[in-house]
C-alpha cells in the first residue's frame, strides 16, 4: 500500500535510503557546494501529483516529466535535473515543481509518468537512481527556451536527453545557439534540432526554429 499526504500523494514516503554517493553533512541546513553540482546516487518514489505545489509550478509542466524534492534539498524550484534509472540505464530530464517533508537530499519524488518512463515498477514504488544537475540548461537559458518549444511541439513525446551543439556570433547584435534533443514515445525515438537567434544587448529573440534531424 502507498502512503499519502495532503494533496500531493507521494508514494512510500518512509522507504529507507541506504546510500549517498558522496560524503554529506547537513548541519543546520548547510549543503556543500560540490554536492549541489555533482552527480549523486539516491532513490526515487512516485506520485500522482496534486493541484497545488509549493513551487507554484503545475505537475503537468514539461509533459509531466516533473518531480518533488525534500525541503532541505540543494536543488531549487524550476531547476532541471537529469535522472537515470540505475537498473534500466534509462534517462529523463525533469523539472522540480514541488517540495515534500522528510526526504533526504538524494531522494526525489517523480510524477508517475516520469517514473514509468524510466522503467520503474509502480508496485515496488521505489528505484535506485543517479541525479545530475543540468548546468547546460540552467546556465544557457536559450537551451531551456528551445526545450519548452520542443515539448510544446511534440506533446506526446518525452525529452530524455539534450546537447548544446554550438554558439555562433553572427554579428555585433546577433548570436545563434543550436541544441539537439532526444525524444521518445511508445512507438519511436527521434532527434530534434533547435536554433535560436537573439540580440545579446537587448536579450530579445530575433528568430527560432526546430526540426527533426
Amino acid at each position: 500500500m502507498y502512503s499519502h499526504y495532503s494533496n500531493r500523494h507521494w508514494a512510500n514516503p518512509m522507504v529507507y535510503t541506504p546510500f549517498i554517493a558522496y560524503p554529506f553533512h547537513n548541519y543546520r541546513g548547510y549543503v556543500p557546494y560540490y554536492y549541489r553540482q555533482q552527480t549523486v546516487r539516491g532513490q526515487a518514489t512516485w506520485t500522482e501529483g496534486g493541484q497545488v505545489t509549493q513551487c507554484g509550478i503545475p505537475w503537468s509542466e514539461n509533459q509531466y516529466m516533473t518531480a518533488a524534492i525534500g525541503e532541505n534539498s540543494p536543488y531549487q524550484c524550476g531547476q532541471t535535473l537529469k535522472i537515470k534509472n540505475l537498473a534500466s540505464q534509462r534517462e529523463i530530464v525533469v523539472t522540480i515543481v514541488d517540495r515534500v517533508p522528510g526526504y533526504p537530499p538524494n531522494k526525489i519524488n517523480l510524477h508517475r509518468q516520469a517514473f514509468q518512463t524510466l522503467g520503474g515498477n509502480l508496485d515496488a514504488g521505489v528505484m535506485n537512481i543517479e541525479i545530475t544537475p543540468s548546468p547546460e540548461l540552467e546556465e544557457e537559458k536559450w537551451g531551456k527556451y528551445l526545450l519548452e518549444v520542443t515539448q510544446a511541439a511534440y506533446p506526446s513525446y518525452n525529452v530524455i536527453e539534450y546537447n548544446s551543439i554550438e554558439k555562433t556570433q553572427l554579428s555585433a547584435t546577433q548570436v545563434q545557439e543550436t541544441y539537439e534533443y532526444i525524444l521518445t514515445s511508445p512507438q519511436e525515438r527521434i532527434k530534434v534540432r533547435g536554433n535560436v537567434i537573439y540580440n545579446p544587448e537587448t536579450d530579445r529573440v530575433i528568430s527560432f526554429d526546430i526540426k527533426e534531424v
